[in-house]
């Protein structure tokens, strides 16, 4: 069989330089990388290099920074000055209560703080006195959202109304309720429902912004769009002297978001290509990965026996509970899905707290308030909606999302 070895390599490595030759001159059907990674690095279109590269024009007088630190911990901004300016572009922009804290003590010192995210936090939703739309208790692939953005910008704050449009993907994320009394509306989608409001802290500013993509590279550069990204930031002072450009909540993981995937060197070579689309590099490792296993197959026949591998069990229950929670929402079983999201936080209060569950009654509450650590009214009102539930003929959209959200506060704090 050796002797035979040179031969059986020189056959194959020809037949895999003719076959990478033959195809490098075959046309290549470019398809748009809709990965969205909202990263200032990206120059992908759903990457954010081109809005992160265009604020020191918008504010030249001001030193534009990294912040990857959280709220009241940063290197380079101060709590105690002002003129400053945050800006949060992220996928789920979900603080804890302490970080809420400093960044109101940060705005009511006279300094601003932008937010532009699909899905803001229970703890969010209460500190502006209103609801957003988006649901939180599964995650949506880019082939589930929308195609076609069109956004406007608020007559009374921009002096007259701009539309603008892209024909990339969109989250369709509004505020579902809003207190007028101290919420400013600054812009629409294409159904009229708000999705960026303005809300004053002391001497600062707050801005919420429930479409991200619009600071994607693709929506910015696509025609005349560039307007809607300056307009939209010259809502912060044009004094300010330090803007941050915040790297904490796009980098920060939270329990429903997949593993972020590391860049390396290697996956670097690997996605490199030429002129015509290919990726030389991937073919040859993987050509040199095949020769290598033709030979160790050679080499080591008859002389290793086989050893089976055994593969880790997978664990598919978080697949599992978002598949299920997909069907019942999508065939508006709330009722169904209520139930079983109650049924799953008493199972959660047996394994974890060791509590009986069979009465719902004030022992109950008290005991569980005692051993989680969680408020007395937060468990009642779980608790009461739990009952309610279970007699209730029909339960709307905004009562499975409500009762998520405090299912969420809790399992957040037990």
């Amino acid at each position: 069989m050796n002797k035979f070895l040179p031969y059986i390599l020189t056959l194959v490595l020809s037949a895999a330089i003719i076959t990478l030759f033959v195809t490098g001159k075959k046309k290549k059907n470019r398809k748009l990388n809709e990965r969205i990674t909202l990263r200032r690095q990206d120059k992908l279109p759903y990457g954010t290099y081109v809005a992160y590269r265009n604020l020191s024009q918008l504010f030249p007088g001001a030193s534009v920074i990294v912040n990857k630190n959280e709220p009241g911990y940063w290197d380079s901004l101060s709590n105690y000055e002002a003129n400053q300016a945050l800006i949060i572009i992220t996928n789920s922009f979900r603080p804890d209560k302490d970080e809420l804290k400093r960044l109101v003590s940060f705005m009511e010192n006279g300094n601003d703080v932008f937010v532009s995210a699909r899905y803001v936090s229970a703890a969010t939703d209460d500190l502006l006195e209103c609801s957003s739309s988006a649901y939180d208790f599964y995650l949506y692939s880019v082939d589930e959202l929308d195609k076609d953005i069109s956004l406007s910008l608020s007559e009374s704050a921009f002096g007259k109304k701009s539309v603008y449009r892209y024909p990339g993907r969109t989250f369709n994320s509004y505020f579902t309720s809003i207190d007028t009394t101290t919420t400013d509306i600054l812009g629409h989608d294409e159904n009229g429902k708000p999705n960026f409001i303005h809300l004053r802290a002391g001497k600062g500013n707050l801005y919420v912004h429930l479409e991200p993509l619009a600071f994607s590279n693709y929506f910015i550069l696509h025609k005349d769009n560039i307007g809607y990204y300056e307009k939209v930031m010259s809502l912060i002072r044009p004094g300010v002297t330090k803007l941050a450009w915040d790297e904490y909540y796009l980098k920060k993981r939270n329990y429903d978001d997949p593993p972020a995937k590391s860049k390396s060197w290697f996956s670097v070579l690997m996605n490199m290509e030429n002129d015509n689309g290919k990726k030389p590099f991937r073919a040859a490792f993987w050509l040199s990965i095949g020769l290598l296993v033709v030979y160790v197959l050679m080499e080591m026949r008859r002389r290793q026996r086989y050893i089976p591998v055994v593969l880790k069990p997978r664990n598919d229950s978080l697949d599992f509970v978002k598949t299920i929670g997909r069907l019942y929402y999508d065939k508006g079983d709330h009722k169904n899905l209520c139930h079983k999201m109650g049924a799953y936080f008493l199972e959660h209060v047996r394994n974890k707290y060791k509590l009986p569950t069979g009465t719902l009654d004030e022992a109950f509450i008290k005991n569980l308030q005692y051993k989680s650590g969680a408020g007395e009214s937060e468990i009642r009102e779980i608790v009461s909606f739990i009952k309610y539930s279970e007699d209730a003929p029909f339960l709307d959209p905004a009562a499975v999302k409500d009762f998520h959200k405090k299912l969420e506060s809790f399992y957040s704090k037990a």
